[in-house]
């Protein structure tokens, strides 16, 4: 079941995603060559707990962070070590808080010093198609005329889309329906009509090879299966009466 948002309710969901933003503008000004993924995932608890929040990952289903932090070809929910970043790696980092009662969540994906041209086009496409996807999002269009219009462009630039893992609805639970990939799911028709009230994390993930990919050992960490790069991009949006707001605009 699809849970319509009050205007109160998304009023408070702002309000976690505005954490979620300023926290992840926070890490973004620490990314450099030798910080570890377990310092930034402390730095991001910190904010999180001064704003009188709650990190949302934290003993979710046993993750034991509040930031996932995926390097390289690790696609989603790395858990933070103290492995050391490099030089031209890049680094996807995934943050949600829980704060009276209503959640955030969002995502972005930093180079780390000087990446490669082909690296920073793979970021391009996956923020670029995240924006694509939000502006299909509009009363009375169709949930999946989000997914097509991210598929077609991350293929038509030669990239693919992660088809494990997909988006979702999000208010008071973490995840909520409707799940929202990012392709076209054969057979399935249009999808939900888009809603008033309808409050959606859309999160392109994007691989520099194959789409297909692996659980760890930790049986968190998800990396490519071929161990290409990949990049995560995520906003949480809502439908209002004024239309499609990025609810953790960073």
């Amino acid at each position: 079941m699809i849970i319509l948002k009050s205007q109160q309710e998304i009023e408070k969901m702002r309000i976690s995603n505005r954490i979620v933003a300023e926290v992840l503008n926070r890490i973004k000004e620490e990314i450099d060559v030798g910080i570890t993924t377990a310092e930034l995932d402390r730095i991001a608890e910190n904010i999180i707990i001064k704003n009188g929040a709650e990190p949302a990952f934290k003993g979710y289903r046993g993750y034991p962070n509040a930031l996932c932090a995926s390097v390289n070809e690790e696609v989603v929910h790395s858990i933070p070590t103290e492995r050391s970043l490099m030089e031209g790696d890049i680094i996807s980092l995934d943050l949600g808080v829980f704060y009276e009662g209503y959640y955030g969540d969002a995502a972005i994906t930093l180079g780390v010093g000087k990446i490669d041209e082909k690296t920073q086009r793979l970021l391009d496409t996956t923020r670029e198609a995240l924006f694509i996807g939000i502006e299909k999002i509009k009363e009375g269009n169709y949930l999946y005329n989000i997914s097509g219009a991210i598929q077609t462009y991350v293929e038509s630039l030669g990239f693919s889309v992660v088809r494990a893992f997909v988006g979702h609805g999000i208010g008071t639970s973490l995840h909520e329906e409707p799940q929202i990939p990012n392709f076209v799911p054969p057979n399935k028709g249009t999808g939900p009509e888009l809603k008033k009230g309808m409050v959606l994390a859309i999160e392109p993930m994007v691989n520099m090879g194959s789409s297909e990919v692996n659980v760890l050992d930790d049986n968190w960490t998800v990396v490519t299966a071929d161990r290409t790069l990949s990049s995560h991009f995520e906003h949480t949006v809502a439908i209002t009466e004024n239309g499609v707001e990025i609810l953790s605009q960073i």
